[in-house]
């Protein structure tokens, strides 16, 4: 281990950020390498569920709500984006949570409004309470294109890729408050990997990435809960409940992971019809489409940003040709900004 350095991972795009912006990964030991993960939810959603969207959006009488990151994300080419076809008078909004949508669609009851729900464990409670609400409600020109990925299969699939080496994760402290410190323990239960569930202060980043370092040193693999004023054992139930309640594991494919079984979120038979998939007969593949970028391989910790040959010329914040320069936690937006 010594000799090849010490590979960890942050799986968390708020800590990517934060780590950019504090500066920590030019504190680490030379012998140290901190890798960013799958860990931004707009990040691995494939750009052919951009296409999807765009295409709705481009219907005489759909109106797309999206969580601005999405906006300027390109799908399989840079020329389709969600921006680029309200520019051609697509009708997309903006919003900052899916109960925004819902209202919209209880006020003009003869258009459909369709919300793209993506994120992981984290969001995966709200959007659920949206459709909660509109089944309550009967409103039904209101659906979810249900775009919501799980941690664990992700975790699960990046360490059975023989081309990944790593020594340590540094777990996502949003997800770990709904699944709590349980969510985590495969790790080191099945995996013998080092794993320290962080806050994103630098006051918890760094001690957190020191345990880590001192596991791997010390061959010591454990979970440790460095962000306990937030995050319990068992996590959050109230959310947990909602998850298991309304919606059931399905597959689904990953930008830079490939198709991965059971790592999604599908609505249950009885919150059908207010899932955007059925209600216009949409079948993502399982296979991606190539994208010039290489944000597949930098989100699965095989390349840094810095290694694609379009960052920062033809890849940029303005012009982006691949979600990792686009989302506020991406990598690229992260190495771009903060000059890493």
């Amino acid at each position: 281990m010594k000799e090849n350095g010490i590979r960890l991972m942050e799986v968390c795009g708020t800590h990517t950020m934060a780590i950019a912006r504090a500066g920590i990964r030019q504190l680490l030991p030379p012998d140290v390498k901190l890798l960013s993960g799958p860990g931004c939810p707009v990040c691995v959603t494939p750009p052919e569920a951009v296409d999807e969207a765009v295409r709705l959006a481009l219907l005489p009488n759909v109106s797309i709500c999206t969580y601005g990151d999405m906006l300027r994300v390109p799908g399989t080419s840079p020329e389709i984006s969600l921006l680029k076809a309200r520019g051609r008078g697509a009708s997309v909004f903006m919003v900052f949570s899916p109960m925004d949508a819902l209202a919209m669609a209880e006020k003009d009851p003869g258009r459909e409004y369709v919300f793209l729900g993506v994120g992981f464990e984290t969001t995966a409670p709200g959007t659920l309470a949206a459709v909660r609400e509109a089944a309550a409600k009967g409103i039904a020109n209101f659906s979810v294109f249900l775009l919501l990925r799980l941690v664990e299969p992700a975790l699960r699939s990046l360490l059975a890729d023989p081309d990944i080496r790593l020594n340590g994760l540094l777990c996502p402290g949003h997800v770990a408050v709904i699944l709590g410190e349980k969510g985590f323990e495969f790790l080191p239960e099945e995996y013998h990997l080092p794993a320290v569930i962080g806050g994103f202060e630098p006051g918890e980043l760094l001690p957190a990435i020191n345990e880590l370092i001192r596991q791997a040193r010390e061959n010591d693999p454990r979970l440790v809960n460095a962000y306990p004023r937030l995050v319990s054992r068992d996590g959050n139930a109230a959310a947990q409940a909602i998850i298991a309640e309304m919606t059931e594991p399905c597959g689904a494919l990953w930008r830079g992971l490939g198709y991965i079984g059971e790592s999604a979120l599908q609505l249950k038979e009885d919150y059908a019809p207010w899932d955007t998939s059925l209600k216009f007969d949409i079948r993502l593949p399982e296979e991606a489409a190539p994208t010039p970028c290489r944000c597949g391989d930098i989100i699965s910790g095989k390349a840094a940003p810095r290694d694609c040959p379009f960052f920062g010329r033809g890849c940029t914040p303005d012009e982006p040709l691949g979600p990792c320069m686009v989302s506020s936690e991406g990598s690229c937006a992260a190495a771009y900004t903060y000059g890493e």
